[in-house]
């Protein structure tokens, strides 16, 4: 089967369907990814960007109980302050413009404390890019000092949060959230919390962590949720695609034991086609994230639509402990030789996709 040209017009538009989606996954997929790539090329021309960042793990504890984590400890770590300057001084040191700050929700880390990082590490190091923590992380820590998101996510920038990660977000389907992350904040939850941080000028990307328990609509709708605040608030910097890891964690074991794996690649190149077409004319941007897909298909995903490489992270903890097996850093000149292998002009970015 072949695109309908109607479903072509759409895309070109900015008005692609979900109805339309669900035909994509019926086409020629080969089809499929060339329309993906032209759309990107419209939108993004032949750059390919990249970020020198590291990711700091503030915790490995967390007081919410997900079925997909194979991170959180009962009784683990929080860095001090010290620790945390420490980190990041390591990162300037070795070239990286950004750092991403993740961590759990827990009582102990409040709005306080999450300040006291922010400003610590810009007065200390104030040409670093700071990326971090996740709505959950906010929304938990405004909800235990009674305060409104919109100062919380204020007094955050105004210390020196530069962009909020737009994690947590897993699938934004409530039915799926009961099953993989029942603890967590609910859909309508995430998404108010991200527009607070888009109505203060804080930007944010948005992702999608998939192929568990969720279905192929259920991912289109999220897609097309992201869309619509981006309508409304235009402050999404990219979309990250990120293939569930199954190991070690509750939901893979059920899912393994069921004689389901992992996605394909086939399904995940889709997914970052088919999210391209949906979101053209609103988020330009689309990460083929390395770390989960490798670098080989991370590569092959810049034909299929996608037009950044994410980060070279230093560390990915997270990833490593679900089972990935695709290393914890990239250095910039194998990026760039990846990017350029494929025809194309590397670029290195900060978090708002402004040259570096």
């Amino acid at each position: 089967m072949t695109i309908p040209e109607d479903i072509i017009e759409r895309a070109y538009k900015g008005n692609a369907t979900k109805e339309d989606a669900l035909a994509l996954l019926n086409v020629n997929p080969f089809e499929l990814y060339t329309f993906a790539d032209e759309l990107r090329k419209e939108a993004v021309g032949d750059t390919v960007t990249y970020v020198t960042n590291r990711n700091i793990y503030i915790t490995n504890m967390c007081k919410g109980n997900c079925g997909f984590c194979a991170f959180r400890e009962g009784d683990g770590y929080i860095l001090t302050i010290e620790e945390i300057l420490e980190q990041v001084g390591q990162a300037e040191k070795a070239g990286a413009v950004e750092i991403c700050i993740q961590g759990g929700y827990l009582p102990q880390l409040d709005l306080e404390f999450y300040n006291e990082i922010v400003k610590s590490i810009h007065t200390t190091y104030p040409n670093m890019t700071i990326h971090g923590f996740s709505p959950m992380e906010i929304h938990y820590a405004s909800s235990l000092s009674k305060t409104p998101l919109e100062d919380a996510f204020g007094e955050l920038k105004k210390n020196g949060l530069g962009t909020l990660t737009g994690t947590s977000a897993e699938i934004l389907s409530d039915r799926v959230r009961k099953i993989i992350c029942e603890d967590k904040i609910t859909t309508d939850q995430w998404v108010e919390t991200i527009k607070a941080s888009h109505r203060v000028g804080l930007r944010t990307n948005a992702t999608i962590m998939y192929g568990h328990v969720e279905t192929w609509e259920e991912r289109f709708d999220h897609i097309l949720t992201v869309r619509n605040i981006q309508q409304e608030t235009g402050a999404f910097t990219e979309l990250i695609t990120m293939p569930f890891m199954p190991y070690n964690n509750r939901v893979g074991e059920e899912m393994l034991s069921s004689g389901k794996f992992m996605t394909t690649g086939m399904d995940d190149l889709k997914l970052i086609a088919i999210a391209r077409i949906l979101l053209n004319k609103h988020v330009d941007n689309l990460q083929a994230c390395w770390v989960k897909l490798g670098k080989k298909l991370a590569q092959v995903a810049l034909s299929c639509g996608a037009n950044d490489m994410g980060g070279t992270l230093m560390e990915d903890q997270i990833t490593l402990a679900s089972g990935g097996a695709n290393g914890e850093y990239l250095s910039p000149e194998e990026l760039e030789w990846i990017i350029t292998s494929e025809g194309r002009k590397p670029m290195r970015r900060n978090a708002l996709y402004e040259e570096i």
